[in-house]
């Protein structure tokens, strides 16, 4: 499928002024802004000034609370805001934000333009909103932003925790990748060589100034929005998020969905993906501390987990929204011992290329250096999250979606 790509994509310090521009030159001239309390300050407030300078019909939605989540009831409230001329919506914000404008602007057929307000997630330029809905994470296809209009000296100043989560989301497509390339090798999941490559590029390109993102410096936070936007444009370019969110973002969605249940803080996104990605890297330095023969005694001594005890572990880890969740998981519930007795062989005929992808992620140690080095935490306690629910997520995070992980090698190899 084909999907139109943000154009331009402009990250600068006049990013607002040539946003005025390109709204003149496209004779746009009716806008509602979205953005909450925070964003609007640093923000939305300059967003609505510089077009309402220009002569511009500029209306604004503030969504208030403690915390902002991607769901219907903030969904209505944007809806309710729009007045039934066609306006352009703004996303003034953040990952959040973004989402729900975009899901919004899609649903009623509406341009939308991205106006970030810190380099936090690699959302900004996907056709994927990732939605509560019913208490599941579910990402439900929308469409990209007309453009994207980044104020760089925003981004720069934005709070140090949201750069550490924007260059954490990125540091997870090391295993996303990974994650990537072993569905495909495995399980014949739909992959794309190319995408791969782009997708890796940007997180090795962060990690390669991970000092300089972790002092802010003008120069580093650009190329940190770039890698975030390009990572985008590889779910783009490919039609699903399957490059850029893998076994690390399972475990982030199963702790935000345990969080909201219990009415605890959901915590930056990117902040749960950067500790769920050591998480991940250490069954992939596992994986390549076996041995071929020993990697054939434990695949010779795996079998296939009984539906049954698979839907009570879902039902137990998910509780009101298990239902759903095994939906989604269908495929693996439904699997035949004929089925998983052929990924086993296919694991064992493909040891070594299992080898050399699990060497293209970096040692867990690694990647926590790189997390501290930009103020990120590294452990689930730093999250403040409990030993039993790291193992909870852990154990749980993969029903979520239908795709074979590490983390479902790791099952069959009895490392997990």
């Amino acid at each position: 499928m084909h999907y139109a790509k943000p154009n331009p994509v402009v990250i600068t310090n006049d990013a607002l002024e040539q946003m005025v521009a390109y709204c003149q030159q496209r004779n746009l001239t009716q806008f509602l802004i979205v953005a909450d309390v925070n964003t609007d300050a640093v923000l939305g407030a300059k967003v609505e000034d510089v077009l309402h300078t220009a002569g511009f019909d500029v209306h604004k939605v503030i969504l208030r609370g403690p915390e902002i989540i991607a769901d219907a009831e903030r969904v209505y409230q944007v809806m309710l805001a729009l007045d039934g001329a066609p306006r352009t919506l703004i996303a003034a914000g953040s990952g959040t934000i973004t989402d729900i404008t975009r899901f919004v602007s899609h649903r009623l057929r509406l341009p939308f333009l991205a106006a970030p307000s810190a380099p936090s997630v690699d959302g900004f330029a996907s056709v994927g909103a990732p939605m509560l809905i019913d208490g599941v994470k579910i990402s439900l296809p929308t469409h990209a932003p007309a453009a994207i209009f980044a104020d760089l000296d925003v981004l720069a100043h934005a709070p140090r925790a949201m750069i550490a989560a924007g260059f954490a989301d990125i540091l997870g497509k090391f295993t996303s990748v990974a994650d990537f390339r072993l569905g495909h090798l495995l399980r014949d999941e739909r992959y794309d060589e190319t995408i791969a490559q782009r997708t890796y590029a940007v997180a090795r390109r962060c990690a390669d100034h991970a000092d300089a993102i972790g002092q802010a410096t003008p120069a580093s936070i650009h190329l940190l929005m770039e890698a975030l936007v390009e990572s985008g444009m590889c779910i783009l370019d490919f039609g699903d998020s399957a490059s850029a969110s893998g076994s690390e973002h399972h475990l982030s969605h199963y702790w935000e969905m345990m969080l909201l249940r219990q009415g605890r803080p959901a915590i930056l996104h990117g902040a749960k993906v950067g500790v769920a990605t050591v998480m991940m890297a250490t069954l992939y330095a596992q994986v390549r501390g076996l041995a071929r023969a020993e990697a054939a005694d434990r695949l010779e001594a795996a079998t296939l987990p009984a539906r049954a005890a698979e839907l009570a572990a879902i039902q137990a880890a998910f509780g009101p929204e298990a239902e759903a969740v095994a939906r989604n998981h269908r495929a693996f519930l439904d699997m035949t011992p004929a089925t998983y007795d052929a990924i086993k062989r296919r694991v064992l005929d493909h040891w070594d290329d299992i080898q050399a992808i699990a060497m293209l992620v970096p040692p867990p140690v690694e990647l926590a250096r790189l997390l501290a080095t930009v103020g990120g935490p590294t452990t689930p306690a730093e999250l403040g999250l409990s030993d039993a629910e790291a193992r909870l997520a852990l154990d749980s995070g993969h029903y979520l979606r239908n795709r074979f992980t590490v983390r479902k090698l790791a099952q069959m190899l009895g490392i997990a």
